[in-house]
């Protein structure tokens, strides 16, 4: 009787919990973005004056500058030639995640899921302002992932409670 209660008051918890997720999901995915967008942008600016010395000494090719230093016998010319190529990797790393960040709300949330940087995840919580997206696609989103949510809930409930589960004695036979 106490199990029924207690089981029928957390599925209901964990699907209004998992409904919130959900609903805030799309206003995090957001700002992630715009964080990802900013670090491009700083990126891109640091990378200016060295694109303007590869346009007027290369031809317009930052890899040419960079192949340039790192052939260098000058040690600290080569830790430039490198930290010019870490941050054009950065930049081609950051706008592919930008550009992916601009699909459906499923596609970013699976971007999210598994391309996420760790680092840029704890920024941008630090600074996290929730809000539940009231659009079509962010409810039906929320809805989901509330629906997934409860569904592994009772699941692994269910799991759980098999061990505790009274056994009915089978029927003698006749």
């Amino acid at each position: 009787m106490h199990m029924g209660i207690i089981e029928g008051l957390l599925d209901r918890l964990v699907l209004v919990g998992g409904v919130l997720c959900g609903g805030t999901a799309p206003s995090f995915i957001a700002q992630y973005r715009q964080r990802v967008g900013g670090h491009l942008d700083q990126v891109l600016q640091d990378l200016l004056p060295f694109q303007q010395i590869a346009n007027l000494r290369h031809g317009g090719s930052l890899d040419a500058l960079v192949q340039h230093h790192l052939r260098s016998t000058d040690a600290t010319f080569r830790d430039e030639g490198a930290a010019i190529q870490a941050m054009v990797t950065s930049a081609q790393r950051l706008r592919a995640a930008y550009e992916s960040l601009d699909g459906s709300l499923l596609e970013q949330s699976a971007f999210m899921a598994v391309h996420a940087e760790p680092e840029l995840l704890r920024a941008t919580w630090q600074i996290y302002e929730p809000s539940f997206a009231l659009s079509v696609q962010g409810l039906v989103f929320a809805a989901s992932v509330g629906i997934v949510v409860w569904l592994a809930f009772l699941g692994l409930w269910f799991l759980l409670s098999m061990p505790f589960r009274r056994r009915t004695p089978k029927l003698a036979r006749s």
